[in-house]
């Protein structure tokens, strides 16, 4: 089992961010407008933990399908894992991210996974992993900009 740990300061309040996490099935309303990933549409399969968003991004076949397995509003925490069809040669993924407050008034946002990937793949399916953090990190940027403006 590998694991990542990563962990981005945003310049916006938990609460602000935090809102934005538990509204699991609105992807949308954080992800980065000029990202090199589009967001084609989310399908919501539940509600609450347990529940799955399928992401379909263009100019890919299948969806990128991350089930929420576990909330915690008291500790600002949850885990998701990614579930059916998984891209970049994954075999397992499951990740737990938490809001910190910070002195200056933000946030940080620590991502913690553990994922397993086919024989060989296991470089292409972290840098695969940390490259959708720093996507997640500039769509959290963009809204505290927004929220600055």
């Amino acid at each position: 089992m590998e694991h990542l740990h990563s962990h981005h300061d945003i310049n916006a309040p938990r609460e602000i961010i935090w809102a934005l996490l538990m509204d699991f099935g609105n992807i949308e309303a954080w992800w980065p407008k000029d990202a090199p990933i589009d967001i084609d549409r989310v399908e919501l399969e539940g509600r609450g933990v347990g529940m799955t968003r399928h992401i379909y991004n263009v100019g890919f076949d299948n969806a990128v399908s991350e089930r929420l397995d576990a909330l915690d509003t008291e500790n600002f925490t949850l885990q998701l894992s990614i579930v059916g069809e998984r891209p970049a040669g994954l075999l397992h993924y499951q990740a737990t991210g938490k809001l910190t407050e910070l002195d200056n008034g933000g946030c940080r946002l620590t991502y913690d996974s553990e994922f397993r990937a086919e024989q060989g793949g296991e470089d292409d399916a972290k840098a695969f992993l940390l490259g959708a953090y720093e996507l997640m990190y500039l769509g959290f940027d963009g809204v505290a900009n927004q929220r600055a403006a």
